[in-house]
């Protein structure tokens, strides 16, 4: 048997001294490597990008929203907070009301909160500070809402009118200072409810205006995430009680008057948005692959039949049928090498311009890139094997005569 040492040299040697087919080869594996280290990146990055979203939506949040008017009140309110394994709890409310600014004005969204949905619902601002339960007639507007809705841009101090409609005839306005400014909120696409485009006010002075005393729903946050699903079913169970439905009822999630959902439970969802997308992006990449391999293969074929000569020659001076299928195998091995390497950089490069253009996280798992260099020498090395048999079989003189 050739020592592997000498393999490699006379390997290298035949690679280098026919660089055009040398090229096409690796080009095959490149391409196929990128494809998959580049699809797979992408789809961890959606991945992540999809945790980052349900994650920027609050703390641990757990939201339960009402299926009809006149649903929850104080009363219902309390038994949220008191669910053990809660950490705070909000009221909320939200209604469409006319908002005017400097003589405009526009169809809003006006949301009626506690003094705890800015913890809850992580809630940022850019300037001012956020309502408290003792505030009268103040507001805190989104960012689109202070930045992009009006001809002129809102700011802290600024006053507002908000005209809520009462019944089908009666409007009741009055007008509110702007206490703070949500900031430039990250998450985009995965929102219970969009602060971003909307006017925030305290939940009792919109009550007063509306002239109610109900809630809408409750936005609650969790003690601990790894309990979140056991805290919301809980809450869940608390609350049915109270609406007189019974324990074997409570898997009929149509038997409640309200609905309540967890960041666990969207994150699970996400992740199996994120998992479609991974194995839709890794079956394209793979395929991508397949296409190389084959190229690859075709190529070393004509390999085998341009070094017919060469192969008798090598026979006539005593190597042996299986010295010629390592010396295949080796110069397999090397390309899918170098083609791994290359495929890696050039995934690696392309997955990083594509999460830049797009602003997702750039995610490159170590496994990822180790699995694409052994996808590439795997590729090589089962690329090569019937060529270099068949390379092995020839006969000498039948070699050696071949024109």
């Amino acid at each position: 048997m050739i020592p592997l040492f000498n393999a490699g040299k006379i390997a290298l040697g035949s690679i280098t001294s026919a660089k055009m087919r040398s090229t096409l080869t690796v080009l095959g594996i490149v391409i196929g490597v990128a494809a998959v280290i580049a699809n797979v990146s992408l789809g961890a990055s959606f991945n992540q990008h999809f945790t980052n979203e349900v994650t920027n939506i609050g703390s641990n949040f757990i939201y339960v929203q009402g299926m009809q008017p006149k649903l929850f009140y104080e009363n219902q309110l309390k038994i949220v907070e008191n669910t053990p394994g809660i950490a705070g709890v909000s009221p909320m409310k939200s209604q469409t009301a006319e908002v005017t600014y400097m003589s405009e004005t526009k169809n809003i969204m006006v949301s009626g909160v506690g003094e705890d949905y800015d913890e809850v619902a992580k809630t940022q601002l850019s300037e001012g500070t956020f309502i408290n339960d003792n505030d009268g007639y103040v507001a805190i507007v989104g960012y689109d809402i202070a930045n992009e809705k009006f001809g002129r841009n809102l700011s802290v101090r600024n006053s507002i009118d908000i005209t809520f409609r009462v019944g089908e005839d009666e409007k009741i306005t009055r007008t509110f200072k702007v206490k703070g400014v949500i900031q430039n909120p990250e998450n985009t696409m995965v929102q219970a409810y969009n602060d971003n485009e909307a006017v925030i006010i305290p939940i009792a002075v919109m009550n007063e205006m509306l002239g109610e005393k109900d809630y809408g729903g409750v936005f609650a946050m969790a003690e601990d995430p790894a309990t979140i699903q056991n805290t919301s079913d809980e809450v869940d169970r608390r609350l049915a009680r109270s609406f007189g439905i019974s324990e074997r009822d409570l898997e009929d999630k149509d038997s409640r008057p309200y609905m309540t959902i967890n960041q666990a439970e969207i994150l699970e969802q996400t992740d199996m948005m994120a998992a479609a997308l991974s194995s839709f992006l890794t079956a394209v990449a793979l395929i991508s692959l397949l296409v190389g391999s084959i190229g690859i293969m075709n190529i070393m074929l004509v390999s085998v039949t341009e070094r017919t000569r060469e192969i008798g020659v090598l026979k006539s001076l005593g190597f042996t049928g299986f010295d010629i299928l390592f010396l295949f195998m080796i110069e397999s091995i090397l390309l899918g090498v170098f083609g791994g390497i290359i495929g890696g950089v050039v995934g690696i490069a392309g997955a990083y311009a594509v999460e830049s253009l797009l602003s997702l996280p750039v995610v490159f798992p170590l496994s990822l890139i180790a699995a694409g260099f052994i996808v590439a020498v795997a590729v090589g090395f089962v690329s090569g094997v019937y060529p270099a048999r068949k390379a092995a079989k020839m006969k000498p003189v039948d070699s050696l005569r071949y024109q």
